[in-house]
């Protein structure tokens, strides 16, 4: 029996390994997609489903459900996200100093948060911020308070916690990306700022964030993704409420499946809506971040 040519042997295992993976990602992910955007084309209860075209996405736009859940989500986006990053940039300027003595423990101590489950910090943070939770009683111990905040009870508090939470969680993560940003600017830069008598401030937003910028657009775009997919947090913390006041849209797609009278094309119709959002998002980033490359060019 002839040996194979090690070429042809080398050239069918590469194939393999670009094939197989592939495979997998077309059935466990594209698949997935196009049956549930057929799925958002269809109404009904159960496999009692009919053919029903765009009217699903036609009823997202007179859903108040879906108007409120949208606007709780822009919310969380638009505060939490800026904060977010600009928390996870202080704290990499501030770790990434050579000076700092136990950098490692105070690293280790900023991303812990992002590896905790996110049911079991949820359920920790709704004890914390509870009537007679931690929080009201060191605020009335120190005579800050004279009666409990319902954090929880109150529409606008509640928002807080879930902000308040999910930058807790996340700011440890994008920390690591800012890191090993800084840790590649050549130290050459700033020795001759210093030698030029730059002082701290003038060398972060002349030198640092600018170099920063390609990291600062990625950490934008990733939380931007992650937050439109929000779901744990106010879940567990608030179930969504008080009333809808924390519901996020992929809250009410868990709800429109499990919890309402199962309305599975409808679901998919908002899921895709968040997909849509994405998209747009994403785009509107990309190409700001891109224009401010062209300008610094």
């Amino acid at each position: 029996m002839k040996k194979m040519n090690p070429f042809l042997k080398s050239k069918i295992m590469g194939w393999l390994f670009i094939i197989i993976p592939t495979f997998l990602i077309i059935l466990f992910y594209f698949y997935p997609m196009v049956e549930a955007f057929k799925l958002s084309l269809s109404s009904g209860k159960g496999n009692n489903l009919s053919f029903v075209g765009l009217d699903n996405y036609k009823i997202l736009l007179s859903d108040p459900v879906f108007i409120n859940a949208l606007k709780n989500t822009v919310l969380f986006l638009v505060i939490q996200v800026p904060v977010m990053v600009v928390l996870a940039m202080f704290f990499s300027v501030l770790l990434n100093n050579k000076s700092l003595k136990f950098k490692g423990i105070f690293r280790t101590i900023v991303f812990l948060p992002s590896v905790t489950s996110l049911v079991a910090y949820s359920i920790v943070f709704k004890y914390l911020f509870s009537n007679d939770g931690i929080i009201n009683k060191i605020l009335m111990n120190l005579h800050i308070l004279d009666e409990p905040i319902l954090f929880l009870s109150d529409s606008f508090w509640a928002k807080v916690v879930i902000i308040i939470a999910i930058t807790w969680r996340w700011t440890g993560y994008n920390m690591i990306f800012f890191l090993s940003a800084l840790q590649n600017i050549n130290p050459e830069i700033y020795e001759a700022a210093d030698v030029d008598g730059a002082s701290s401030v003038r060398k972060f937003f002349s030198i640092t964030a600018p170099l920063l910028k390609p990291v600062i657009l990625f950490t934008t775009i990733t939380s931007t993704i992650g937050t439109l997919q929000l779901f744990d947090e106010p879940m567990n913390i608030t179930q969504g409420g008080p009333g809808d006041a924390t519901t996020t849209i992929s809250q009410y797609i868990y709800n429109l499946s499990f919890k309402y009278t199962p309305d599975f094309g409808y679901a998919a119709a908002v899921s895709y809506a968040v997909v849509a959002l994405v998209v747009i998002l994403s785009i509107v980033q990309t190409r700001i971040g891109g224009r401010d490359e062209t300008k610094t060019k």
